[in-house]
C-alpha cells in the first residue's frame, strides 16, 4: 500500500488549520496514498488554557472530527488524525487520536499515554497534564491487511509501550507529533529509527514544524521508516508538506525472521 505522512503548522484557528490539513490529504490522496496520517493536534496548538477551552469542543459537536470523517469518506482513505484535542470536561481534555475508515466511520480511538510534563531548559517548561487526562489503553486497528499501533509524540520515548504493539503484531506505528525543536534536533529521528527496528514495524511520524502563533516551536523533519531502520521518505525541514512511501508487508516478516528480538522476553536477574 501506499501511506502518507502530512506535516502542518498549526495556530489557533480550528478552521484554517483544518484547511491546511484538507488541502494537503487531498494531495497525497491524488497520489494514491489509501493511508495518510497527520500529526499531534492537528486542529489547534495553543498554549494559553483559557483560549484553548474557549476554543475546542466535545466530540460530537467537534468540527475537526466531522471534517475528517467527510473527508475519509470523500476521498476512500483511511484516514488518521494523529491527534485533535478534545474537551471531555470543566477545564479537561483528550489529546486524541481518530482513525476513520474509508466509510467514514470512526473505526479507532487513542488517548495519548505518556503526557509531557517536562522541563526541556530554563527557560522552555511543559505541563501537560495540567489540560490533558492520560490514557489508559494501547489501541491496534486495522487498514488493508495490517495492523495499525497508535501512539502519540512523547510515547515514544517509552520502548515498552512499542514492544506491545511489535507482539500484538503491529506491522505499523503511527507517531504523530509536535516535537520541541530542541529535542527534535537531538532526538527525533534516533528515536524513530530505534522503534523501527526494536519492532520491526514500518513507522509513520507526521510532525508539526515551524514557529507557530502560540510562541512554541517545533521541529518538523516528518518520517516514513521501514522495519530495517531505512528511511523511505523524509521531510528536510519544518515546512508544511506531505511525503509518500510504497511499503510491503513483507518487509515485517523479514525483519522479524531475521532479528525476533521484538519477541525474547528473559527474565533479568542482577
Amino acid at each position: 500500500m501506499k501511506i502518507a505522512a502530512i506535516q502542518l503548522r498549526s495556530g489557533v484557528d480550528i478552521a484554517a488549520n483544518l484547511h491546511a490539513a484538507e488541502i494537503l490529504i487531498r494531495g497525497a490522496a491524488s497520489e494514491g496514498a489509501s493511508f495518510i496520517a497527520t500529526p499531534e493536534m492537528t486542529n489547534i496548538l495553543q498554549r494559553s488554557p483559557k483560549r484553548l477551552f474557549a476554543s475546542i469542543a466535545d466530540e460530537p459537536h467537534d468540527v475537526g472530527v466531522k471534517t475528517f470523517k467527510a473527508l475519509a469518506k470523500e476521498l476512500g482513505v483511511n484516514l488518521l488524525a494523529g491527534s485533535l484535542a478534545i474537551k471531555t470536561g470543566d477545564q479537561r481534555a483528550a489529546n486524541r487520536s481518530y482513525l476513520f475508515s474509508p466509510k467514514g466511520d470512526i473505526v479507532a480511538r487513542y488517548d495519548k499515554i505518556h503526557l509531557f510534563d517536562v522541563k526541556v531548559s530554563r527557560e522552555e517548561t511543559w505541563k501537560e497534564s495540567n489540560v490533558y487526562d492520560r490514557g489508559h489503553q494501547a489501541v491496534l486497528a486495522a487498514i488493508e491487511g495490517a495492523n495499525l499501533g497508535l501512539t502519540i509524540c512523547y510515547d515514544l520515548r517509552f520502548p515498552g509501550l512499542y514492544r506491545h504493539y511489535a507482539q500484538s503484531e503491529a506491522d505499523i506505528i503511527a507517531v504523530p507529533a509536535a516535537f520541541t525543536r530542541p529535542t527534535g534536533e537531538a532526538h527525533w529521528e534516533s528515536l524513530l529509527r530505534a522503534r523501527a527496528i526494536e519492532t520491526g514495524s514500518f513507522i509513520i511520524a507526521p510532525a508539526q514544524g515551524g514557529e507557530h502563533e502560540d510562541g512554541r516551536k517545533t521541529y518538523g523533519h516528518s518520517l516514513i521508516i521501514g522495519p530495517w531502520g531505512d528511511i523511505r521518505a523524509q521531510l528536510s525541514g519544518d515546512e508544511p508538506g506531505y511525503i509518500c512511501a510504497e511499503i510491503d508487508l513483507n518487509d515485517v516478516k523479514e525483519a522479524r525472521r531475521k532479528i525476533p528480538a521484538w519477541n525474547h522476553n528473559p527474565d533479568y536477574k542482577i
